[in-house]
């Protein structure tokens, strides 16, 4: 869910589950505590208990007494009035990188293709509205008098949370889900307009969605990012469920469109069927 959703829906993503729950099994106060954890981001860093309510769409008095009691638990720091997120909400991330099987299984690989093209490979899984990256590879490099070396994109990194709706990666991942998912999707959605490349159209969005169901691929060009395209491809398990998306990015100075998907389309083609058996 969006940090730019309206706290309802946003405490209502929070309370939503992949399995259904019966309701005397469901812990209120630990999904109101995650909606409050999940309120600071990159435009939030610091909140106080209005903030706070306002965004996890509880009363002041609740997220004041979550946010004390996060602070005491050591996953918030504070200065009496604001919080902020203190390192051991890492321990989150890391466990699961360290211990999931699909960034074990994709980091070789991962890193294989960058050392192969010294382009930006990737893997993200979706979320709500966002692709969350589970793996990159390990090799950087930018365009520079000293030498040939890659530009990474911006947020590019390990737990960066991504638009889907303007990510090659996301796309590919919606397109994985039935029609009548997208529809579900897609009600009552915004497609927020970030460069002036970005499809917000939803009917136009939807024949995109169409299209990479039928090519099984995507390319985006500058529709997330200005100066930057991505091409990705689904990651399926052996039961030809998709788990994840492999997602190359590159500048347009340095790749056009037409070369990343003559050059770089069969490696991550190749690189999916390899790690099929993996995921």
């Amino acid at each position: 869910m969006s940090r730019n959703s309206p706290p309802s829906e946003q405490m209502g993503a929070v309370l939503q589950t992949s399995r259904p729950i019966a309701k005397a099994d469901m812990i209120e106060g630990m999904a109101k505590g995650m909606a409050v954890l999940e309120s600071f981001d990159t435009q939030r860093q610091r909140l106080n208990a209005t903030l706070a309510a306002e965004r996890a769409g509880i009363t002041r008095a609740a997220a004041r007494r979550h946010l004390l009691t996060l602070a005491h638990l050591g996953y918030l720091e504070t200065d009496g009035s604001y919080f902020w997120l203190a390192p051991k909400v890492l321990r989150f991330s890391g466990s699961y990188l360290a211990s999931a099987r699909l960034p074990r299984a994709v980091q070789p690989t991962l890193n294989r293709l960058a050392a192969q093209t010294q382009e930006s490979f990737s893997a993200g899984v979706l979320d709500g509205d966002e692709v969350v990256i589970v793996g990159r590879s390990g090799y950087e490099w930018k365009n520079g008098t000293g030498g040939a070396v890659r530009v990474l994109a911006y947020g590019l990194h390990l737990g960066a949370r991504l638009p889907a709706h303007a990510t090659s990666t996301g796309r590919v991942l919606l397109a994985a889900k039935p029609k009548t998912g997208l529809t579900q999707w897609l009600k009552g959605r915004t497609l927020p307009r970030l460069t002036t490349r970005t499809i917000i159209d939803v009917k136009q969005f939807r024949a995109v969605i169409e299209q990479v169901r039928t090519d099984d691929w995507c390319l985006a060009v500058e529709e997330h990012e200005l100066g930057v395209h991505a091409l990705a491809v689904p990651l399926r398990n052996m039961q030809g469920r998709t788990v994840a998306a492999l997602n190359v990015v590159a500048s347009p100075q340095r790749l056009s469109a037409q070369q990343m998907q003559r050059d770089l389309l069969p490696l991550l083609f190749d690189a999916a069927r390899e790690l099929r058996p993996l995921m």
